[in-house]
């Protein structure tokens, strides 16, 4: 019997296609999406994401409008960091360590690379974004 419905399904399964994910409604940047956001098609378009999975809780970078296609450039990282905010930097190297406060010039989320001006030698320097908000600064 298990067999019977083995081939059954597999006789009359439809073969699957790859969907294109699109906005239900105008979404402007920097919005979070949510699953009531997006709504997958069942086309295929080049370059588009293709799960919904694959953007639920980012960040649109780009305003998005309805019935198009979203694209894995219109999606980043949720920011955790904004311009101008006033950021802990923290250098670290072998046993030193350096704290001290820093403007960040730039808007990113965890993982990002961001440049922050130090606010006491007011020189620009390069860090990367940690998941606490403090801005790691290496050579």
């Amino acid at each position: 019997m298990r067999w019977a419905l083995l081939i059954a399904l597999l006789f009359f399964a439809t073969p699957l296609v790859a969907g294109t994910l699109v906005a239900n409604r105008a979404i402007p940047g920097r919005t979070v999406l949510q699953a009531e956001d997006v709504l997958l098609l069942a086309k295929e378009t080049p370059g588009a994401i293709t799960s919904i999975e694959d953007a639920i809780g980012l960040e649109a970078r780009v305003n998005l409008y309805a019935g198009r296609p979203i694209r894995p450039g219109d999606l980043v990282t949720p920011a955790i960091v904004e311009r101008n905010q006033i950021v802990q930097m923290i250098y670290s190297t072998g046993g030193l360590l350096i704290r001290t406060e820093g403007r960040a010039l730039d808007r990113a989320g965890p993982g990002t690379f961001i440049r922050v001006m130090n606010l006491a030698s007011r020189s620009i320097v390069t860090g990367k974004i940690s998941p606490n908000g403090t801005v790691e600064v290496n050579p």
